[in-house]
């Protein structure tokens, strides 16, 4: 057989090997996100974003040797943008579900925090823990596992009531159509900072919210590469100098940033 031959054979039979294409293989990768939502990913006013989730993404995909092309998506479209292919990686600040892992992928996760509430002022001595949501109206906001796990997980009948984002949440709460916000204490940090908002945190800790970088389905390689990135930003000070960047003024507890503990990829 000759060698030119041998090199045809070598090239069909791994391209016959059926290797879903991977983030690994581009030179630039669509990373989407969300541009709504204060301290983790927003316009500048400038036609730049920023926050918590920005920075993250730039650190791991520089990493990875790639450029980015940032997509804007709306809440609810977190799955969508990867099962259509529009999108290489989704930095929204989700968390690992079982229900979402039949479509995507996990890399990660990058962050480890939990869920906390918000209420109106007046209602602070009312509403200090989740088993106090009983009976309450709380936001949904589509695409979002946040009400379920409190009626499914905690057993506690709450009403959920849809909205489209948190903004729409706010405006609810304002104007009476809910009684709480709850969500990642991350995210109702950065709620808390948008002008005219006047919100208590409840400062409840529960329901553990493993943030995460969903993918395309079968991108083992991808999520190897970008949990081998995550790592190094715990182990060089880039996680807990960029948590202290965004969250060091909110309350939150950052006293003990570690590396998580990967879901694994498969």
């Amino acid at each position: 057989m000759s060698k030119l031959l041998i090199v045809a054979v070598l090239l069909l039979t791994a391209c016959g090997t059926g290797r879903p294409e991977s983030l690994v293989d581009k030179e630039e990768l669509t990373v989407a996100i969300r541009s709504d939502v204060p301290l983790i990913s927003f316009e500048d006013g400038n036609g730049n974003y920023d926050g918590f989730n920005i920075d993250v993404a730039e650190y791991l995909v520089s990493r990875l040797g790639k450029q980015i092309s940032w997509l804007e998506i709306p809440a609810g479209e977190q799955l969508s943008v990867l099962t259509e292919g529009r999108a290489d990686a989704v930095f929204a600040h989700m968390s690992i579900t079982p229900e979402r892992k039949k479509s995507i992928d996990f890399a990660g996760p990058y962050h480890v925090d939990f869920q906390d509430i918000a209420v109106r002022p007046a209602d602070k001595d009312v509403i200090r823990d989740v088993r106090d949501l009983k009976g309450r109206r709380i936001c949904w906001v589509r695409g979002t596992n946040i009400a379920q796990r409190i009626v499914d997980e905690r057993r506690v009948p709450a009403i959920p009531v849809q909205a489209r984002d948190y903004n729409a949440c706010l405006k609810m709460i304002e104007e009476g159509g809910i009684d709480a916000i709850s969500t990642n204490s991350q995210i109702l940090a950065g709620l808390l900072t948008k002008p005219g908002v006047d919100l208590h945190l409840v400062g409840a800790t529960f329901n553990e919210q493993r943030t995460s970088i969903g993918i395309r389905k079968g991108d083992v390689e991808g999520c190897e590469e970008l949990n081998r990135a995550i790592t190094a930003m715990y182990q060089d000070g880039t996680a807990r100098t960029l948590l202290h960047k965004w969250f060091g003024n909110a309350g939150i507890d950052l006293s003990a940033v570690s590396v998580p503990q990967f879901e694994g990829c498969s």
